[in-house]
């Protein structure tokens, strides 16, 4: 049985195959094709983050993911390698605030990195989902497209957008319900904006 991603007796590490390679080694190798790319990660992480105090704190993690998948195996070539490991990080913390910017989607877009999978394929089909929503919110009324907007992608709260509106928060709440309605019916049936549903 070989041991997985831990450190033997003799300092070194252990790969999932069972090939050991020596901590120094990782070392230098991260000091040397990893650390000298952090202007390009930390610019992504710059544009894709909404909180530009996060940044530090991301590009750490992904510092140690990228040198704990080295200790098991050296990744070939490191960058898109790298930036990868952020998208992938990126991805998690945008799902965790349950907010998902259209403008970090386009920033991931643009990165094109092949992380393993078949990422064409789902590439084709995310644009084409988004070029549906995007068909789908011009469709809407004006108010419900801006409230939903600002809430689903701006990520503003209700009192915000009420604000922003000039308008009261039980409106905001009406626009939001009658717009997701909307929307659904648009990208999954059959929906005449012009008709008032109930």
């Amino acid at each position: 049985m070989t041991k997985t991603s831990e450190t033997g007796r003799d300092g070194v590490a252990i790969s999932r195959a069972g090939i050991a390679l020596p901590l120094p080694d990782v070392s230098a190798w991260f000091v040397r094709e990893v650390l000298p790319l952090e202007p390009v990660l930390t610019n992504f992480l710059r544009r894709s983050l909404r909180n530009k105090s996060d940044v530090a704190d991301l590009r750490q993690d992904v510092y140690v993911r990228v040198y704990e998948a080295g200790r098991r195996e050296i990744p070939n070539p490191v960058k898109p390698f790298l930036l990868t490991v952020a998208r992938n990080l990126l991805i998690n913390k945008v799902q965790r605030e349950q907010v998902v910017p259209i403008d970090v989607i386009a920033d991931l877009e643009a990165l094109n990195v092949k992380d393993g999978e078949p990422s064409a394929d789902r590439g084709v089909m995310a644009r084409q989902e988004l070029r549906r929503l995007k068909h789908a919110l011009a469709r809407l009324p004006q108010r419900a497209r801006d409230v939903i907007v600002m809430r689903k992608i701006e990520g503003l709260s209700r009192r915000e957008i009420a604000d922003r509106l000039g308008i009261g928060e039980a409106t905001v709440a009406e626009h939001l319900t009658r717009g997701v309605c909307a929307l659904t019916e648009l990208l999954h049936g059959e929906f005449d904006p012009g008709v008032e549903h109930d």
